[in-house]
């Protein structure tokens, strides 16, 4: 009687979602969405108010990019111990010949720790070095 009542039920189950299947196959949409962008359009996923930055094109290859300026980074820390340095630049432990990315607006500067002083720390971008002493209260 049990197995009787078992196969009822899953014939009547099985029933069922041959029905429910038929019901979703009677639906027509009459407008399907669709959405195309202008080229010249505001992105919708942008912030409200928020305007992108136009990008400078440099032709010169020779320095590309602005001279990134000691004032944008804060070194908090330096401990010099045997054999190696560490200082907090920016809220992050870097020790030296670490490389780390900088961004200014929407451009990032790749940047190595070149050295870590007593009072400052040297940083090294391309050919050129940025000098940036501890910054004390």
């Amino acid at each position: 009687m049990k197995t009787l009542a078992a196969i009822f039920s899953v014939a009547l189950l099985g029933l069922h979602c041959v029905r429910a299947e038929d019901a979703a196959s009677g639906i027509d949409l009459k407008h399907k969405s669709s959405f195309t962008m202008e080229a010249s359009g505001r992105n919708p996923f942008w912030p409200i108010g928020w305007k992108p930055v136009a990008k400078a094109q440099t032709t010169s290859g020779e320095h590309v990019g602005p001279e990134i300026q000691p004032s944008s980074f804060l070194v908090s820390s330096i401990t010099l111990d045997t054999g190696a340095h560490f200082a907090i630049i920016n809220g992050k432990a870097m020790q030296e010949g670490q490389t780390f990315g900088l961004q200014l607006g929407t451009q990032t500067y790749q940047l190595t720790v070149k050295r870590i002083e007593d009072g400052r720390v040297i940083l090294a971008r391309r050919d050129e070095e940025i000098i940036v002493p501890l910054r004390r209260k």
